[in-house]
């Protein structure tokens, strides 16, 4: 195993309008009561989706022209509100590669960074284009570079902005500690074998 290092994501888009999108919008409260974060994705926007139709009578995550989508173009402060990271896993489960939006709340950022989900920001004349492009051209592919902080659709490309470690450490695998430890795991043992604590210990191997 390696770490997985990120430089940008390929894949159509699912266009989310509406500022303030908080956490409990994302993944209702009573869904954060399972041990893992397995079949999160089967309830993201569960309360949205049934009371809040959009895109010709329904919710985007119900669009099936929006099945298969990699990248939610969002707008303002998305992911405020409590600092659940079931928020992020259940985006990530369903699909979601990266998210393109106005601004994030900085906990959401930090939570989805962790699982290696880049959030980028764009101005909101960018987000309100990628919206509509992705709306009436639902089969358009987005693509957003994390080498050169771009993201482009339909001949077109427009800036976006990512904080300087976090952009290092998803081009770099540094987000994906796991990884990064396997893949020199001779070092690890190394260490461990000098701490007294772990001596004689069996060690455990990967299945």
């Amino acid at each position: 195993m390696s770490a997985r290092r990120i430089s940008g994501v390929d894949g159509r888009a699912i266009p989310l309008r509406g500022h303030d999108v908080d956490t409990d919008r994302i993944i209702p409260a009573r869904f954060l009561r399972a041990v893992t974060f397995e079949g999160l994705e089967a309830h993201v926007f569960e309360d949205d989706r049934a009371s809040w139709p959009d895109h010709q009578g329904r919710h985007a995550f119900d669009d099936p022209r929006f099945a298969g989508a990699a990248i939610l173009v969002v707008n303002r402060n998305f992911g405020c509100g409590s600092s659940r990271e079931h928020a992020p896993q259940a985006l990530q489960r369903w699909g979601i590669a990266a998210i393109v939006g106005e601004s994030f709340s900085e906990i959401f950022f930090g939570n989805a960074l962790a699982l290696g989900l880049p959030c980028v920001s764009v101005d909101a004349g960018v987000a309100s284009w990628l919206q509509e492009l992705v709306e009436r051209e639902p089969g358009t592919r987005l693509r957003v570079d994390l080498d050169v902080l771009s993201v482009s659709a339909a001949g077109r490309s427009a800036p976006v902005a990512l904080p300087a470690p976090a952009r290092d450490a998803l081009i770099t695998g540094g987000w994906d500690a796991t990884g990064l430890l396997l893949e020199d795991y001779e070092q690890v043992r190394a260490r461990a074998a000098q701490l007294p604590y772990l001596r004689g210990f069996p060690e455990k191997t990967a299945s």
